[in-house]
């Protein structure tokens, strides 16, 4: 089976192949932030993981803490609807919802974007589980994941046209890192993942064992 990280490195291959000098530019810009990348300033695993209260994609507000009441919750901050290695990575764990379920947990998705602009009605539809909007990655910068995006990305992401100020009303410049968060009920970080290379995602395996670790509770 092609694991997400085969799939993601088939996305930059053809980056690689279209844009060489961006592509190189890429690798120089993320290996600076490694530091950042490799979960220094993120909230760890066996730490409380912060509350917060996110619109759904439909407006409506949704509370962490509401969702932990019906066990485990899998949060993924993502940059946005128009990443393509986020849309690999939702895919992914779209595929993977029945067995997070039947381990009685929930997935849900973090983006900057606002509800409006986060999924297309066709989305909305097809996803099944919870699309959450962090405008301003305000709950991004308290899990310790929020990046600000080096100007070389910035100018890339303008010349593909796309406007992270509309996408995001106002906050054109912070994007949430790839960052993956298993929490048991009462609120503490059991598992995660964290990279500053949007390339980089949490293995859709992993999280399920994860979760199968948190099931079973302590050896």
């Amino acid at each position: 089976m092609t694991t997400l990280r085969d799939q993601t490195q088939a996305q930059f291959a053809k980056l690689e192949q279209s844009n060489p000098t961006y592509a190189t530019l890429v690798e120089s810009v993320l290996a600076k932030a490694r530091d950042f990348g490799d979960g220094k300033d993120a909230i760890g695993v066996g730490q409380s993981a912060p509350s917060f209260v996110l619109p759904n994609a439909e407006g409506e507000s949704v509370e962490l803490a509401a969702l932990l009441a019906n066990g485990p919750v899998v949060i993924s901050f993502y940059r946005g609807s128009w990443c393509p290695y986020c849309n690999l990575q939702l895919r992914a764990m779209q595929d993977r919802l029945p067995e997070i379920r039947k381990l009685g947990a929930q997935f849900v998705a973090v983006s900057p974007e606002t509800p409006d602009e986060s999924l297309s009605l066709v989305e909305k539809a097809e996803l099944k589980f919870l699309v959450l909007s962090d405008k301003n990655a305000w709950v991004a910068e308290k899990y310790g994941v929020a990046w600000k995006v080096p100007e070389v990305i910035l100018e890339h992401m303008r010349i593909r046209g796309l406007d992270l100020a509309k996408i995001n009303d106002g906050n054109d410049s912070v994007l949430p890192i790839p960052a993956t968060f298993v929490i048991s009920p009462d609120g503490i970080v059991k598992w995660r993942f964290v990279n500053v290379d949007y390339r980089a995602r949490a293995e859709p395996d992993d999280i399920i064992a994860a979760l199968h670790d948190l099931k079973r509770g302590p050896a």
